[in-house]
């Protein structure tokens, strides 16, 4: 009887063994898995909010602007128009 208690005892140790190794080797390869995808994200260009924000309203700023001098033209152009009547072009 005490034999089999012995072996029984040695097979537990072994699955225990096996038990700790195996949840060793997940959280290596959990732990793998993680830097590999810091590393490929890190390796992106990503940009932060706050950049994309100021990006953002700097190009607001540039479109109203291009409204701006767009209308601008677009009187200057009329009233050039409107003061000058079209004569032909001089010849020489």
């Amino acid at each position: 009887m005490q034999s089999d208690n012995r072996i029984f005892d040695d097979f537990v140790k072994v699955l225990n063994g096996a038990a700790g190794t195996m949840a060793g080797m997940g959280r290596e390869a959990g732990e793998s898995a993680r830097e590999h995808l810091k590393s490929w994200v890190g390796g992106m260009d990503f940009v932060s909010r706050e950049e994309f924000d100021a990006v953002k309203a700097m190009a607001a700023t540039a479109r109203d602007e291009n409204d701006a001098l767009k209308a601008r033209l677009e009187a200057l152009e009329a009233k050039l128009a409107t003061s000058t009547p079209a004569s032909p072009a001089p010849t020489v």
